[in-house]
């Protein structure tokens, strides 16, 4: 199974037999992958029901439920990880969110496309209009994206919370990228973070 790649980095970066939150988890893609490939015991939530009924029909464990009130049924610590790939701009307060996955998790995995990509300020500046990109992909009256962070923000406020970041890794056109000037370079970013 192919796994888009920011998928495919959290993957590869679970430990196999953890226990795994997957917050918007869609098809179910990663956690069947998780599941099959780690021997990781992956349990999902989902807006959308279509996805959730996907996710059910290849054997998965997911619920339908909304990350910005539902994460706080979840007990402490009761996850090894949880995951919220390119959720996070979706969301309510996506600072808050941050705090409930890591009081669930031990860990988290947070992945986001970077709204200061060197394309996306170029449409800004020249264009004058919301940009319409591989990632960012529908316009601005149609995109679920509601909060359009950059990888610079998202690093200020991860300091700003104390959050220990364990990991980062930086994708444009799919392959990785240094983290030298990521915030200009990468059009995607995926970290892996912990408390103290």
């Amino acid at each position: 199974m192919s796994l888009r790649p920011d998928l495919a980095i959290i993957a590869a970066n679970v430990a196999p037999g953890s226990r795994v939150l997957d917050v918007g988890c869609g098809d179910g893609a990663l956690m069947a992958a998780l599941r099959d490939e780690r021997g990781v015991d992956a349990r999902g939530l989902e807006l959308d029901a279509e996805d959730v009924a996907s996710a059910v029909a290849r054997g998965l464990s997911v619920i339908q439920g909304d990350a910005d009130t539902d994460l706080a049924d979840y007990p402490d610590a009761s996850f090894d990880y949880a995951i919220l790939s390119q959720t996070l701009q979706t969301t309510r307060r996506p600072d808050l969110i941050l705090e409930q996955l890591l009081r669930i998790g031990k860990r988290a995995f947070v992945s986001f496309p970077n709204f200061a990509h060197w394309r996306v300020r170029t449409s800004l500046m020249w264009g004058g209009r919301m940009p319409v990109t591989r990632l960012l992909p529908l316009a601005w009256y149609e995109t679920p994206n509601i909060h359009h962070v950059t990888i610079d923000d998202f690093r200020a406020l991860v300091a700003q919370r104390g959050i220990v970041m364990e990991g980062s890794w930086f994708l444009s056109r799919d392959r990785r990228t240094s983290s030298a000037a990521a915030n200009f370079l990468a059009e995607h970013a995926v970290f892996l973070l912990r408390r103290d």
